[in-house]
Parts: C-alpha cells; structure tokens; sequence
C-alpha cells in the first residue's frame, strides 16, 4: 500500500490486510511473497471480498489455464485492450508484466499507444485486432474475423480466450477508473532496465 495519505490507492475504503477474510488475506500474501509487493488492486478489490473471489476466480481460470496463447500474448492484449480504455492502473501494471515476459523494454509503451507499430509479429497483430474489435466493437464480431484468426494459427478456443481476457479486462478497467486505483510505484521501472548481474 502507498505510505503516502496524499496519494490515496483507492477513492473507496480499502481494509487493513488484518480485516480481509482469512482466504483473501492468504492469496495476497502468496502474491506479496512473489512479487514482493502487494498490488495495489488485491487491496482496493478487497473492498468487497464477494467480488473480489469472483473476480480473481475467472482471471485466474483465463490467465492461467493452457492455451494457443502464450503468458505473453496474453499481457499484449490487457495492455492493448487497457491502452483503448484508458486504465492508467492496467497499462502500468500489466505492462510492467509484459516487459519481463517478453523481455523487451519498449513493448508495452508501444501496444499501450498503437499495436499496429509495435515491435510484434504479424500473428500477434492478427490477434490484437480481434482484440481492440472486441474492445471496442463486439457487436461487428462475425465470420470473417474468426477466418482470420485461423489464417494466422488461432483456434476457436484461442478466439474464446482472447475474448474472454479482452472482457475481463473491459471490466477492470473501468472499475479501476471509478475507483481511482494508484498502480504501485514499483511498476513504472519493472522490465525496463537489465537486471544487474549476480556477483
């Protein structure tokens, strides 16, 4: 949590880690243990623990379940989708994520501001672009973007996951916005420089 009160993490109450039920409070020390931080969404989605267990339950079944996608891509497309919604809180956050996945210091501040002159592979465009369709224009989503997913060698499955990540992400972008969600400072340098070398 930031020590600064001038900077609030959340507009709502956010609980002391003591507070949470005893399940919550376990899941956000396993992250704190991994990480070395807590991010700041663990406490403010905290808030409502009900929520909270919904929430982290469908990333986590999306995120982490075996796919077409790598651990990457994945990032690509909260960071892209995050970009279009303006989530300061996601692009940073995730962002931060994709630089070590994909071990590339200009990646996220690219797909953040324009997938289409990234430094990605022809596939990962294809992808993106069903993504920001689903982000900004699912009602359009027809045959012809499943084809081309396929043309560049998506599944149907991989097309439900990209949707899928590009939906929940839709929704915790715009209750990171209404909740004024603080990303952590440790985020803006993660990924972004080599780490020292181990003497």
């Amino acid at each position: 949590m930031n020590a600064d009160p001038t900077k609030p993490i959340s507009r709502f109450p956010v609980p002391a880690l003591a507070d949470v039920p005893e399940d919550i409070r376990a899941k956000i020390l396993d992250v704190q243990a991994k990480a070395g931080f807590v991010p700041n969404v663990f406490l403010t989605f905290a808030h409502r623990p009900a929520e909270f267990r919904a929430f982290f339950a469908y990333h986590d079944a999306l995120l982490l379940r075996e796919s077409g996608l790598t651990k990457g891509e994945k990032e690509m497309i909260i960071v892209a989708t995050s970009g279009a919604n303006g989530c300061l809180y996601c692009v940073v956050a995730h962002g931060a994520i994709l630089r070590i996945y994909e071990k590339n210091p200009l990646i996220a501040d690219q797909l953040a501001t324009n997938y289409l002159k990234a430094d990605i592979t022809p596939r990962q465009k294809a992808m993106l672009g069903f993504a920001m369709k689903v982000c900004s224009a699912s009602y359009a989503i027809g045959e012809d973007d499943f084809t081309s997913l396929r043309e560049h060698g998506f599944s149907d499955e991989d097309a439900w996951d990209i949707a899928g990540i590009t939906a929940l992400f839709g929704l915790s972008n715009r209750m990171a916005n209404v909740t004024g969600m603080r990303p952590n400072d440790e985020f803006y340098l993660m990924g972004r420089l080599p780490r020292p070398a181990k003497p």
